[in-house]
């Protein structure tokens, strides 16, 4: 169980540094390794949110992390998650599977059109932009707290379109929000006793080595790389919807 874990979370947090996305390796590795859907989630989000203690430490050492967004996003971020997990225990997961059939291909298009993540920040109004980025991480945070796969996906491309973050920077927030939600979906899913800890704590250290090595070549190439690999995290999200749908 721990060989299976610590290997497919390995990949899922090399993934989830860069372009975000990891829960759809990680969260299907760990119901390979025999743990329940709700345990599976939750003990995800142990090595998901300690992983992310390494691509965080790299984006504070470079100076990639707006700060005066990245507080207020971590509330917002903490209050969805928490939500979210407490509503997946009441609602079954189709009913989102079936909405992110219809959104995933709007978001792949619009991925497929820019030719480029932004690598200056753009001329976007200071409020507007904050607005933007904190509703975000609140409902974003609520999707990850509920289901999960994707969420610094769909972050990224929202701090880089509508939100006119340059690429590094707005990863670094990205995986700011990303910590908090997962911390914040953590607490709610220890209180219903969902969660491995042996397993969890032991693929942390998969997590982290995935989180730094991936954190490092964003920072060095920045769209160079993300892009690429923002396309192949979106046609794996498609790809486990369907097969979970059928």
């Amino acid at each position: 169980m721990v060989l299976i874990a610590c290997g497919g979370v390995f990949l899922a947090s090399f993934l989830d540094a860069i372009a975000g996305g990891g829960g759809i390796i990680s969260v299907p590795t760990y119901l390979l390794a025999g743990l329940p859907m709700h345990a599976a989630l939750g003990t995800n989000k142990i090595s998901a949110s300690l992983g992310s203690l390494a691509s965080v430490g790299r984006y504070i050492r470079n100076g990639y992390i707006d700060w005066k967004l990245a507080v207020p996003s971590i509330v917002m971020a903490l209050l969805g998650s928490m939500g979210g997990t407490r509503l997946q225990l009441l609602i079954p997961e189709q009913y989102l599977q079936s909405l992110l059939l219809v959104v995933l291909p709007v978001v792949a298009i619009v991925v497929l059109r820019q030719r480029s993540f932004r690598e200056v920040p753009g001329d976007i109004d200071r409020r507007r932009q904050r607005t933007i980025v904190l509703s975000a991480s609140l409902v974003i945070g609520a999707y990850d707290g509920f289901y999960g796969p994707g969420t610094g996906t769909f972050l990224l491309l929202i701090f880089t379109g509508l939100g006119q973050m340059d690429v590094r920077t707005a990863s670094g927030n990205v995986k700011v929000v990303n910590l908090a939600s997962g911390i914040g979906s953590l607490i709610t899913a220890v209180l219903y006793g969902e969660v491995y800890w042996a397993v969890g704590l032991i693929a942390s250290v998969a997590s982290f080595a995935g989180h730094y090595v991936g954190a490092g070549l964003t920072i060095r190439n920045g769209a160079k790389i993300v892009r690429p690999v923002v396309i192949v995290a979106l046609a794996l999200l498609a790809i486990k919807v369907l097969t979970d749908m059928i």
